[in-house]
Formats: structure tokens, sequence, C-alpha cells
């Protein structure tokens, strides 16, 4: 890592005389090719959206979640509208386009313009949009967006023992920074908190990464990719970069 000196002859950060304070994320759809991000609207989506997380049968996907599962259509589309109404969290519901259907939900929370920080939360993925280039798509928009605002650092935080989430943050290209030990309380119980990061100098070679996994020729006529994302995402951690080593 590079280090700077004051005029004391103290180590310092980097000095940033030409960066500047990103606007906060709009809520403008997103839109790729195997799904469109929209803004979320319990009106258009509730039903959807309830339709497609009762096809998982038991509850798996709440657990380390701070709310649901949901014992009624009401009580769920009651928390999307409290949800909706919020600019941070903004959440967006993800609507894979083979059918037009709204799948999942995703937010970006924790905006920090002044600091150039932004998180990705509040994922709840459904049955379909599991293991998908739909899912995947919808990480890569969103992670676009937040860096061509000029944000300089995207967030993923999950429960240290949610296993899946740290495998899936570090496929998509997210370094692990660490554990905070006791970090919250959620449902009753202690949370341990795993940080992941990508950060500004890393998205280039990741954007490239993402385009050719999203690519049609890297994916057969059933469908089947013929690339893992983790193989390219991991090829760009081995680059030269400020904090690869």
């Amino acid at each position: 890592m590079t280090q700077f000196f004051n005029e004391l002859d103290q180590p310092i950060g980097e000095p940033l005389p030409h960066w500047e304070q990103p606007a906060h994320p709009s809520s403008e759809p997103m839109d790729g090719r195997f799904c469109r991000l929209e803004p979320l609207s319990p009106d258009r989506h509730a039903e959807e959206l309830y339709a497609a997380i009762a096809l998982e049968q038991d509850g798996k996907s709440w657990t380390y979640l701070p709310y649901g599962p949901f014992s009624s259509f009401e009580d769920y589309k009651k928390w999307l509208t409290a949800m909706s109404q919020k600019d941070d969290p903004l959440f967006f519901a993800i609507i894979q386009k083979s059918d037009g259907r709204a799948v999942g939900v995703a937010s970006y929370l924790r905006i920090i313009p002044a600091s150039g920080s932004i998180e990705v939360g509040h994922l709840h993925f459904s049955e379909q949009l599991k293991r998908s280039p739909v899912a995947t798509e919808a990480m890569f928009l969103m992670m676009g967006r937040a860096f061509e605002l000029g944000y300089r650092r995207y967030e993923w935080k999950c429960d240290a023992l949610n296993k899946a989430s740290c495998a899936a943050a570090q496929r998509l290209g997210f370094k692990y920074e660490g554990t905070f030990r006791q970090a919250t309380v959620y449902k009753g119980r202690s949370r341990d908190t795993a940080w992941f990061s990508i950060i500004d100098t890393e998205w280039p070679g990741l954007s490239r990464a993402f385009s050719q996994w999203l690519a049609p020729d890297n994916f057969d006529e059933q469908g089947k990719q013929r690339t893992r994302l983790s193989e390219l995402t991991q090829k760009v951690a081995r680059e030269q970069s400020p904090y690869s080593q």
C-alpha cells in the first residue's frame, strides 16, 4: 500500500483532491438482459413476490433476515408497504424477463454519500431466482449504478454463520474484511457479522468479469454456464490492486 505523509512526517491516507461526494441513488429502474430492477411497489409486486416465496416449503431463506417469515399475504404486504416508503434502505423488486414476474427483492442501505460508502442488503431471493443468471445480473446492475454515481466502497454484510451468503459474496468478487463479534441482536439471538467489500479501483476489472460471464456465448443451448463467475472474479482478485496483497 502506498503511504503518504503530512508535514509532521506522519503516515496519512491517500489525498482525494478531485473526489466529489456522490448523489443518493435514485429509484430509476435498471434494465439488463435477464432481469429488470424496479422500485418496489406493493400494489404491483406484492402478489407475485408472495407467490414466488410460497414455493419455498421450509422457510430457510428467512433464517438470517431480521424479519419473516410472514404468516399471511396481508402481513407480507404490510411489510412491503413500509419498506417501499423509505429511501434508506432503498428497495427494488427483481423482475425476471422470461415471464415478467417479480421473484425477489434487494436494496441499497447504509447509504453514506459523505464517505462514498453504500451497502447492498435485504436480499430475499425466491427459489426461482436462486443460482440463476437473473440473480447475478441483478447484483451486477446494482453494483454498476453505485460505482457510476461515484461511490468508492460497496459493502456486503451478513451473519457470519450464513455460509451461503459468505460464499455468494466471494463469488461476486467481494473481499472478506473480517468479522465483527457480537455485532447485533436479532430474532432474540446474537449475531457475529462478516464484512465484505468491493472498492472503486477493483470495479473496472470486476465489471469486465461480469460482462464476460453474462455474455450469450457463455451459456450453452440448455442455458448452462461454460465458465464460472468465480473463476473470472478470482482472476481479477489476483490482479494488481492497492488492497490485493
